[in-house]
């Protein structure tokens, strides 16, 4: 389904991976493109960039469709140091507000 705040997203905008129960990694949205399928149903396209930025680990269940995030409830990007560090080593640090 097209995102009702589609021009919010591109504004700067990424899509947040929920990987094993913990947001993990964001990739920047470039652009939404809209389309309808076989059915008559429409849909859209996402194109990402490439790049895969690891986020603080952040509890969250696994969900279908669009979630907004504001800017203060966003994980943030993991710095250069706990990029090194194994996952579960980082998402222990995150429970306990460490990281």
């Amino acid at each position: 389904m097209l995102p009702k705040r589609r021009d919010e997203i591109l504004d700067g905008g990424s899509l947040y991976w929920v990987i094993k129960g913990f947001v993990a990694v964001r990739q920047k949205l470039l652009d939404i493109r809209p389309f309808t399928d076989k059915e008559g149903v429409s849909r859209c396209h996402l194109v990402y960039d490439r790049e895969l930025v690891l986020v603080a680990p952040q509890p969250k269940r696994a969900f279908q469709g669009w979630r907004y995030l504001a800017a203060k409830d966003a994980p943030s990007d993991i710095g250069k140091a706990a990029r090194n560090m194994p996952e579960k080593l980082r998402r222990e640090l995150a429970e306990l507000g460490l990281l």
